[in-house]
């Protein structure tokens, strides 16, 4: 399995922390977690052309050639659910993907329902010397993430000025697939619209916002469940 987290978060944050790697091997899977660049253990640059589309998701396909995996299920959340998807895309080697903390917001073209988040606002609240002069809500919450990672904070205004990933054309995405979404996140509005978009897909709500959806129970159970089914 790879996991791949979400903006600001790192492999620790998103999925050590709230338990889902340890059930994961309990269950008797390889779990490799990615630290995505400009986040984590991985490459800080400062200059936005580094992140840009589709830099993230060809370091998933890099990471699997490096390793030598050809079978793998590719869960990404948030910012790795947008990755997750454009590999999804073009990648031959996944045998399912499950999405979580995205909704419409993923769907191509005049389908989508535009960037979910004020790239920019977060950006500015990523450089901001005094946390306390931030007045976007939404922009507050990713600050004090990453201040709670220890996140590289110019790197992280980096990835937002980048070019976004847009996945294309979800229609040749017919890996079984599974889209997870908290039922008071706002960046997941619109998960039916896009589990609905995706040819192989049922949707799970689970309880809890963008940040707290991660960590319920309820996403760890229904993660599990959906491998279980999967052909060996």
């Amino acid at each position: 399995m790879v996991l791949h987290h979400g903006f600001a978060a790192d492999a620790r944050s998103n999925f050590t922390s709230a338990g889902i790697v340890g059930h994961l091997v309990e269950s008797g899977r390889r779990v490799i977690a990615l630290d995505a660049r400009g986040h984590g253990r991985s490459g800080k640059p400062h200059d936005p052309a580094a992140y840009d589309a589709p830099a993230m998701s060809t370091d998933v396909s890099s990471l699997l050639d490096h390793l030598g995996l050809d079978r793998v299920d590719l869960v990404g959340y948030s910012m790795g659910g947008f990755v997750a998807v454009e590999v999804a895309t073009r990648e031959t080697r996944l045998r399912s993907l499950v999405v979580g903390g995205i909704g419409a917001g993923a769907l191509p073209g005049a389908d989508g329902a535009g960037p979910p988040i004020d790239r920019e606002a977060i950006a500015a609240a990523m450089e901001a010397d005094d946390a306390s002069t931030i007045a976007d809500r939404g922009a507050i919450g990713f600050r004090r993430l990453a201040d709670a990672t220890g996140a590289d904070r110019q790197a992280l205004a980096a990835v937002l000025r980048s070019s976004p990933h847009r996945p294309g054309d979800l229609g040749g995405i017919g890996v079984p697939s599974l889209v997870l979404a908290g039922d008071s996140d706002p960046l997941a509005a619109g998960a039916d619209r896009l589990a609905a978009a995706l040819p192989n897909a049922r949707l799970q709500v689970v309880p809890g916002d963008h940040l707290g959806a991660v960590a319920a129970p309820e996403i760890i159970a229904s993660l599990v469940a959906f491998l279980d089914e999967l052909p060996s």
